[in-house]
């Protein structure tokens, strides 16, 4: 799976092993996973970000409010 021009700009892809772990997400992505998995998916890519803080302050948000 090759990465697009606006994955390229989206994600901080600094190091050759970042470029790796994208392309094992997407490979994980076409796959049907469980709901738990998508979302632990789902945050690494976050982590990838550039401003990676913006998808944290949202999940705990969303944790703040169901309780």
């Amino acid at each position: 799976m090759e990465i697009t021009s606006a994955e390229k700009k989206k994600y901080a892809l600094i190091k050759k092993i970042d470029f790796a772990i994208l392309k094992r997400i997407k490979r994980l992505e076409s796959k049907k996973l469980n709901k738990e998995d998508n979302r632990i998916l789902i945050f690494i890519k976050t982590q990838m970000e550039h401003d990676w803080r913006k998808p944290l302050i949202k999940e705990l948000n969303k944790i703040e409010r169901r309780y």
